[in-house]
């Protein structure tokens, strides 16, 4: 089965059509579907259009929000309600074909684990599609998943890949990052982009600096969220460090004023660097802190989440062509 789930807000006017073009995409390629669309939160009547929908066809799914919680809430309940080994996302607005969803299978099927679309050809306007390339690029060279279109709504994974991350807040951007983290296979599929037929973008210039503090966010995690002391801590070192030698100095140059004579005397309240040396003991002391504390977060968390992600299993009982079977006492 495949999971196709679509997250929407106030898009009524555009559902009949994409409901229609998964249908026929479905028939032709002959996949087993499965619908869920998220209502997150919508003011127009999508709802009442996700209704009519669900009645005619019965493999479609409505899930309604009570009120707007943001596309990675939207993509998560979809997950949990999604049954198929296969998952495709795809935005309610129709810029995405879903003609394009068996060349994303077809690509999972070489033995990727997540096939990203990428929006070659983009018919957005300039102030949006500059900044995501900038964006793109960013997320791209700080992560080391390199893609060229970390935004684009259409994408497929394997059913394992769901399981094992959690979106919150935003990071449904960096679901593809997120999954090279855990050891999974990414690629990507140049795919087709259409113009907007109906409705208006539901994202603004705010999004640039959300994107920038999401990818803040992503890039500690990955690197860090199991062990933030060795960053919080290198800081804090780094900083305490710097300042406790200064105030050395400065304490070793007030008592050489005061034993010889003839050196300057450091008078040391009216000295800014003891002044800055001060704050960086006291900044570099609550980054060891913070980071003592993330590490007490992180060991009792790390009981409730596994630390790995298994890719197979061997099969009790069966071994390799011509190596002898039976328990360990058996052999010789």
């Amino acid at each position: 089965m495949l999971s196709v789930i679509i997250p929407v807000l106030d898009e009524a006017e555009n559902l009949p059509q994409l409901h229609r073009e998964l249908a026929d995409a479905a028939a032709v390629e002959g996949f087993d579907l499965q619908v869920i669309i998220v209502d997150d939160g919508s003011t127009d009547g999508s709802w009442a259009a996700i209704e009519r929908i669900a009645a005619d066809d019965p493999r479609v799914l409505g899930i309604r929000f009570r009120r707007n919680f943001g596309k990675a809430a939207a993509l998560s309940a979809g997950f949990n309600a999604a049954e198929g080994d296969r998952i495709v996302t795809l935005d309610g607005d129709l810029q995405d074909d879903p003609a394009e969803i068996s060349r994303l299978v077809a690509e999972l099927d070489e033995g990727f684990d997540v096939v990203s679309g990428w929006k070659q050809v983009r018919h957005d306007p300039w102030h949006k599609v500059w900044p995501s390339r900038v964006f793109n690029w960013l997320v791209s060279h700080l992560t080391g998943v390199v893609l060229h279109d970390h935004n684009c709504g259409l994408k497929c994974f394997r059913r394992e890949v769901i399981h094992e991350i959690r979106l919150y807040g935003e990071l449904h951007r960096f679901v593809p990052v997120l999954a090279a983290a855990r050891g999974f296979k990414v690629s990507e599929v140049v795919v087709q982009h259409r113009p907007r037929k109906f409705g208006r973008s539901k994202y603004g210039v705010s999004r640039i600096v959300t994107g920038l503090l999401d990818l803040l966010t992503v890039k500690f995690v990955i690197g860090y969220g199991q062990r933030p002391q060795h960053l919080l801590g290198t800081i804090g070192l780094a900083s305490f460090g710097v300042g406790g030698l200064t105030m050395a100095y400065l304490a070793v140059r007030w008592c050489a004023s005061r034993i010889f004579d003839g050196m300057v005397p450091i008078h040391l309240h009216e000295t800014a660097a003891l002044f800055y040396a001060l704050a960086l003991v006291v900044i570099g002391a609550q980054f060891m802190t913070f980071g003592f504390l993330g590490e007490m977060m992180t060991a009792h968390l790390v009981r409730e989440a596994d630390t790995y992600s298994i890719a197979q299993h061997t099969t009790p009982g069966r071994a390799p062509h011509g190596a002898p079977t039976g328990n360990a006492s058996e052999l010789p």
